[in-house]
């Protein structure tokens, strides 16, 4: 019984003479599984379909091509002719006896159940492959989203610390504020001999009277400028404060000082109001001097909302 050619048993399971020459000749003639392998790592070409152009010397499926003893031997199928003692591949070899039908469906069926196991374990691969990229887009997946997230918690954290920084900053500005005013009040009473609210809150002592002046028989004294006002000041919550200004700043600088020093809400508008007589300051009376107001040397305003 002889053996089917490769050539032929691809035929024979169903794959173009076109394709099966191609496979043959990739391979080396080295046999069916090798073909088969071809074929199916092969099958999505482009140019799969193209005309197959044998080279020069080699033989596929049985076409006997002479060669010079110099040349490579042929590929061709062993089974498919003997090598004469020239070089060239008898195809008329007497000993090649034809399959018989049963014999012929015989080796068809073993080699489309090869050609089975072939495409299962290719499926199987595949599949593995396809598995394996899936875990290696999951773990990238994860790692971008870690780096995300990393990113997304320093900025974070760098705006937090730049919210801490600026209110830092603006406590600092507030207290530099307060401890300028602090110390122009204590300067101003140093300088006039006016005590500060704050010694004046921490003094329990009863003011001794004054002794009558040596010349209060005499004629009567002329009218004193002051250059300063002492202001006291009620605020929202029914507290007061007190502090000396100059009789030439503005009523501006009243309401700066009730917003630093006073416990009204942030946020909360109000202006400032004389009550006896009743008169409510504008904001075109802030731009006045207390001189100029007539809350020189001393008044009493009040704190109300607007």
């Amino acid at each position: 019984m002889a053996e089917l050619t490769t050539l032929e048993s691809l035929m024979e399971m169903g794959f173009d003479r076109n394709r099966a020459e191609k496979a043959v000749a990739s391979t080396g003639n080295q046999g069916i599984e090798q073909a088969m392998d071809w074929l199916m790592v092969h099958e999505s070409d482009p140019d799969i379909d193209e005309p197959f152009v044998p080279p020069v010397g080699n033989v596929v499926g049985g076409a006997a091509v002479t060669q010079s003893p110099t040349d490579e031997p042929s590929i061709a199928d062993p089974a498919e002719g003997t090598a004469g003692g020239d070089g060239s591949i008898d195809v008329d070899d007497p000993s090649k006896v034809p399959l018989s039908e049963e014999e012929r469906l015989e080796q068809v069926r073993r080699l489309e159940e090869l050609m089975r196991l072939k495409q299962a374990e290719r499926r199987e691969r595949e599949r593995a492959e396809e598995l394996e990229r899936e875990k290696q887009r999951r773990k990238d997946g994860q790692e971008l989203q870690h780096i995300r997230q990393k990113l997304q918690d320093d900025d974070m954290k760098k705006l937090s610390d730049q919210r801490m920084k600026e209110k830092m900053e603006d406590k600092m500005a507030r207290q530099r504020v307060k401890d300028k005013i602090a110390r122009d009040r204590e300067e101003r009473a140093q300088k006039f001999g006016v005590v500060s609210p704050a010694s004046t809150a921490t003094s329990s002592q009863p003011a001794q009277p004054t002794p009558p002046s040596p010349t209060s028989h005499g004629p009567p004294p002329t009218k004193k400028e002051y250059d300063e006002s002492r202001i006291q000041i009620r605020l929202l919550d029914g507290s007061t404060l007190t502090a000396v200004f100059k009789a030439q700043e503005q009523l501006a600088a009243v309401r700066v000082y009730v917003q630093v020093n006073g416990n009204t809400p942030e946020g909360q508008d109000f202006t400032l109001l004389s009550p006896y007589p009743r008169n409510e300051y504008t904001e075109l009376d802030m731009e006045k001097p207390l001189k100029e107001l007539g809350l020189v040397p001393s008044a009493v305003l009040v704190v109300i909302k607007k």
